[in-house]
């Protein structure tokens, strides 16, 4: 995992997230102006279309990170259960156009090589602060799965002592994979996430985790130990996740012409257009309906939930699609509202085959609407969430899950055909392992 350094300059709150029945209202109405525009379009302009919607994304997503360091901020200042939940309710924010984002991961390797400093999971916590131990499953064999950083000034694996005295955003990037275990994540949304919920201690019950805001307090009201350095490592750990957001969104920015947009919009546009398809493909197939619900689903694993700590899993899932059919559709919905929208996949494939361009979008309607399902089912009240939905037995939440998969899987295969209509051939998605 590769960190990039740069002064950190504060950005402005992020605004108000829009609801996800929005965000599908919204994509409609842009499909429908494309389905009215007569304007022929050129693979050029979708290409350069693609990365005007990879920037706003990112904007977006550096603007929320932002947010939650002053959430987070405000926490250390003034520990309470208010502070708390509202940090909390900052991290859920910053997820939203993240996980949009993930779909520029596959078949840009810039993103891919990014990405793990920001997003890997799952994670050994215990790497990181206290842990109980009857609700921690480490990794077998990993040496730092009871390291317990905040703890400790000195980390010691195998012959090497690391000194923990500082912590800094430098020192969590040089600490991911630690001694070669991809569960040592020290940084990132998901280590943030740990920090501001704990250990999810209910398995397959209702309840996400319950840290106390006291495990912020100061003096003699600190719970858990080391609040000082808790509140020193949740900062760093949000300070290396904006320079890391502040990296990306330089290099999809207009006007630089050493950076991947300009590399990327150089290249034969079919180049370009491939890159988009394959990751449209993978993130659907191989990482979202396979490592990310199947795994959890057949191993009935809440270790293999994305979001574990928070019970956001569902969230999570739903934006990762929707980042999918932001790219077809060339449209990106901000979290203050405005749309940016342009020439798109849907219009080039509709100009050599019309049916297969609205298959196609209504595949992604499909998944849209299952996911709904899952969001809806999930934020009901007595919902049930992602871990539960996964338990042995659960023949409903299995039905949920499996909808999904089947609804990503057929999207896929659009994909695959699509990418054949626009010249290129035997275009496979990646499985990531899993037979569908």
């Amino acid at each position: 995992m590769s960190a990039h350094f740069r002064p950190i300059a504060r950005k402005p709150l992020a605004a108000a997230i829009a609801l996800s029945v929005a965000l599908i209202g919204s994509a409609a109405q842009a499909h429908e102006g494309h389905a009215h525009d007569d304007r022929k379009v050129s693979a050029e302009a979708v290409v350069d279309q693609y990365a005007n919607v990879a920037h706003a994304t990112y904007s977006d997503a550096l603007a929320s990170a932002n947010a939650l360091r002053a959430a987070n901020a405000a926490l250390i200042e003034a520990p309470s259960e208010a502070t708390l939940a509202a940090a909390r309710t900052a991290w859920k924010q910053a997820r939203v156009a993240y996980q949009q984002s993930e779909v520029f991961r596959f078949g840009n390797a810039i993103v891919d090589d990014w990405e793990g400093q920001l997003n890997a999971w799952p994670l050994d916590e215990g790497l990181i602060d206290y842990v109980e131990g009857d609700g921690y499953q480490a990794e077998l064999g990993n040496p730092g799965a009871s390291a317990n950083i905040i703890a400790n000034d000195s980390v010691q694996i195998g012959a090497d002592k690391i000194d923990t005295t500082e912590i800094t955003p430098e020192l969590l990037a040089s600490l991911n994979e630690l001694g070669g275990f991809e569960a040592n994540v020290a940084s990132g949304y998901h280590a943030i996430e740990f920090l501001l919920w704990g250990q999810d201690m209910h398995g397959f019950e209702p309840g996400a985790g319950e840290r106390p805001a006291s495990d912020y307090a100061k003096g003699e009201d600190c719970t858990g130990g080391n609040c000082d350095r808790r509140g020193a490592y949740l900062l760093a750990a949000n300070d290396l996740l904006i320079n890391d957001l502040e990296y990306m969104v330089g290099q999809w920015a207009q006007g630089d012409k050493d950076n991947y947009r300009a590399e990327l919009t150089s290249l034969p546009a079919g180049e370009g257009l491939e890159k988009m398809l394959f990751g449209m493909g993978s993130l659907s197939l191989g990482e979202l309906a396979g490592e990310r619900m199947k795994v959890a689903l057949e191993a009935n694993s809440f270790e293999d939930e994305h979001d574990c700590f928070s019970d956001n899993t569902h969230y999570s899932h739903f934006y990762n699609a929707k980042g999918i059919q932001n790219v077809y559709e060339g449209t990106y919905v901000t979290l203050d509202g405005r749309t940016f929208e342009g020439p798109s996949l849907h219009a080039l494939v509709a100009q050599n085959d019309p049916e297969l361009a609205e298959k196609m979008h209504e595949a992604l309607d499909t998944t849209m609407g299952q996911l709904q399902v899952m969001v809806d089912t999930a934020d009901a009240e007595d919902g049930m969430k992602f871990d539960q939905m996964i338990a042995p037995g659960n023949a409903e939440g299995a039905e949920i899950i499996n909808a999904s998969i089947e609804d990503l899987v057929a999207q896929t295969r659009l994909i695959e055909e699509i990418a054949n209509d626009v010249g290129i051939s035997g275009l496979k998605a990646d499985t990531a392992d899993h037979e569908f």
